[in-house]
């Protein structure tokens, strides 16, 4: 049992080693394909909506300057970021439409158990999610079919229908389930993070398996463009919403918001509706890199919190 609570908080660190593994041997993880990839998101999906009570969505109506200012800066900065950045490291089409793919997408159940860690506001962390991830449905066919140009043809009805079926349903059946039988439910809750780390990695390991040759001959720039990407999320969601909002727990909490993307949805959306592999390459990759971030940002809005209490017993 007590493995259990060890795993959610050690995510980037299986991420980075079952990834480090998938390049030196892609047979560990590339078994995970196909029908795997989609219903392991739906099992994530389906966990996150367990989590959830209608009741969860009020706070929309009690606080909808935070939620609101949260969901603009999610399609707003990381979608253009992606777009920028494609153009300014000069990626190839696949790669480019991949990575303002990921930018689009909404945030993922990695970024509540981040804003858990670092103390920050948990219920609008599960309430941005939420929304953006219904949001989703329609912002992530819609921002990538718009901003990916002529890149590639992109199938904005495929990407729609996608996301409707691996999101909307696992999450609105959690929900109900979750209403309907709580003593069930509440015994799943418990699992339902370290699953949704455990299919996470099996997802990225695969797709970065799978995508071996194309990562080690072209993957530096990749790499830079993704590392920028989620780090100018964090920065521009924290700094943005405490301009704007004025408090500090709600600032940290949007900034991992915008800076963590539900990657694994970014890599069934790829798989499911591009025929170059390679789309899904840079959501894979930006799960590591955002997890990474995540962990430092821990650490670094711990401090934040614990200095002025230190501060406070000094003067006591």
């Amino acid at each position: 049992m007590q493995i259990f609570n060890h795993i959610p908080r050690a995510f980037p660190w299986i991420v980075l080693t079952t990834s480090s593994l998938s390049l030196y041997h892609p047979p560990i993880f590339t078994w995970f394909s196909g029908q795997w990839i989609t219903l392991g998101l739906g099992g994530i999906m389906l966990g996150m909506g367990l989590t959830l009570r209608w009741e969860d969505f009020r706070l929309v109506t009690q606080t909808p300057k935070w939620v609101l200012t949260g969901l603009l800066l999610q399609f707003t900065v990381m979608p253009f970021m992606g777009w920028l950045l494609a153009r300014a490291f000069d990626l190839p089409p696949f790669f480019a439409v991949g990575l303002i793919l990921v930018a689009s997408c909404p945030g993922g159940t990695a970024s509540n158990v981040i804003v858990f860690l670092s103390r920050s506001n948990l219920a609008l962390s599960v309430s941005m999610t939420a929304l953006s991830t219904m949001a989703a449905i329609v912002m992530t066919p819609l921002l990538t079919s718009s901003l990916s140009g002529n890149e590639i043809d992109v199938d904005a009805m495929g990407l729609f229908y996608s996301t409707l079926k691996v999101v909307l349903v696992p999450v609105v059946l959690g929900i109900f389930l979750n209403a309907q039988l709580p003593r069930y439910t509440q015994k799943i809750q418990f699992y339902s993070p370290s699953i949704a780390v455990i299919l996470i990695t099996l997802i990225v390991a695969s797709i970065i398996g799978q995508g071996k040759e194309i990562i080690l001959s072209s993957g530096v720039s990749l790499i830079f463009s993704i590392m920028t990407l989620h780090l100018i999320g964090f920065v521009l969601g924290y700094f943005l919403s405490k301009f704007l909002l004025k408090d500090e727990a709600v600032s940290r909490t949007i900034s991992v918001e915008v800076g963590m993307q539900n990657s694994g949805l970014g890599v069934v959306l790829a798989k499911e509706n591009f025929v170059n592999p390679a789309v899904a390459i840079p959501a894979a990759i930006s799960s590591l890199v955002h997890s990474l971030y995540g962990s430092l940002f821990v650490a670094l809005f711990r401090i934040k919190v614990t200095k002025p209490i230190q501060q406070i017993n000094k003067t006591v």
